[in-house]
């Protein structure tokens, strides 16, 4: 959890793929609208290509082990259970967040009410 290299790894394979999946209509596809932001059917187009669809994989993948690191290390500075939402982290990465914020509550909540009971 404290070493660097599986972002460096991602980090690398993540922009070969995106190399490798550059067309010249890539940012006509992401930016099609009149306000400069991605559509769906651009996405979709572009989502197409197994090569583009390889990046976003290696992506998310990048962004859910730091977010399950950020959650691990959050509950060791705030001693509290973490298995359940790094684990849900590395699958569902937003769902594994709110866990963790739910848990740090709850905990947070039960040690106010054990210093009220002393």
């Amino acid at each position: 959890m404290e070493s660097s290299v599986p972002f460096i790894v991602l980090g690398l394979l993540y922009a070969y793929l995106l190399y490798l999946s550059w067309t010249p209509d890539t940012l006509k596809l992401m930016f099609a609208s009149k306000y400069w932001l991605p559509e769906l059917s651009g996405m979709a187009k572009m989502f197409s290509s197994e090569m583009t669809l390889a990046s976003a994989w290696i992506h998310l993948l990048a962004v859910d082990l730091f977010a399950a690191r950020q959650v691990f290390q959050d509950g060791l500075q705030n001693q509290i259970e973490t298995r359940h939402s790094v684990s849900l982290c590395l699958l569902f990465c937003p769902i594994g967040i709110v866990t963790h914020f739910v848990t740090k509550a709850v905990a947070k909540t039960a040690a106010d009410d054990r210093h009220k009971m002393h």
